[in-house]
């Protein structure tokens, strides 16, 4: 077993396998190597999901980078002058619709090994998830499988170097001034600013919506034990 292959383990493996590789790392003399293993921390519930994903879900997690490409550079051209809102808000929802996809396989997986699935832990798969849509940092992480913290993205995305660069203001001349670059560099900034918000806003409608969807599955839950308890007690009612 490598290093690699520890955060593809059940979660509830991890420590007891580090230690044992790095026995064996000490045993065949290589002992820096072995206090180094020694160190490593095991993931967090929400890192070992995301983990998980990047290692048996390839083809989803790579349409969620294609599509975070795709909502950077209708960013990009909007804040350039010359992207359309209509464009950067099916950018956002095709971004938002590769999160939850992954999303919800991710609550698979945690149901599926036994581990509570709390809305905040699932918030934190999702952040992650988004994060590495639009951070190139962030995103090399989660490709590698090997996350111990979950992530989380602030600001705006930036193009990835393979990316287009903003399309320029149409019309827009070459030179044009001091006094024009200003008014040029106001204007950007004032944009960036609206689309910032309109970030944040989006990202606490999704948060409602999370948290208000976590709330109606607890009630169905209660519901269904509810009548459960209620069907019961007729049976025991009828019997007597």
């Amino acid at each position: 077993m490598e290093q690699h292959d520890l955060y593809g383990l059940p979660l509830e493996q991890f420590t007891e396998q580090r230690n044992a590789l790095a026995r064996e790392l000490r045993t065949g003399g290589r002992r820096d190597e072995a206090a180094a293993l020694s160190k490593l921390r095991k993931p967090s519930v929400a890192a070992w999901a995301v983990n998980q994903l990047a290692r048996t879900q390839r083809r989803e997690v790579d349409a969620l980078f294609v599509a975070g490409d795709a909502l950077m550079q209708a960013q990009a051209d909007l804040l350039a002058h010359g992207g359309e809102a209509g464009a950067l808000r099916a950018a956002v929802d095709a971004e938002r619709a590769a999160v939850e996809l992954l999303g919800e396989k991710a609550r698979g997986l945690l149901n599926a090994n036994g581990h509570e699935l709390t809305q905040a832990r699932l918030e934190q798969v999702t952040e992650t998830l988004h994060a590495a849509a639009l951070d190139e940092d962030a995103r090399a992480k989660v490709r590698g499988g090997c996350l111990e913290r979950e992530l989380r993205h602030i600001g705006l995305g930036q193009p990835r170097s393979g990316l287009a660069q903003p399309r320029p203001r149409r019309g827009a001349r070459r030179g044009g001034g001091a006094k024009k670059a200003g008014a040029d560099r106001h204007k950007e900034a004032a944009a960036r600013r609206q689309l910032e918000r309109a970030n944040r806003e989006l990202r606490a409608a999704e948060s409602r919506r999370e948290r208000a969807a976590g709330e109606l599955r607890d009630a169905e839950t209660a519901v269904a034990a509810a009548r459960e308890r209620v069907a019961k007690a007729k049976q025991s009612l009828e019997h007597h």
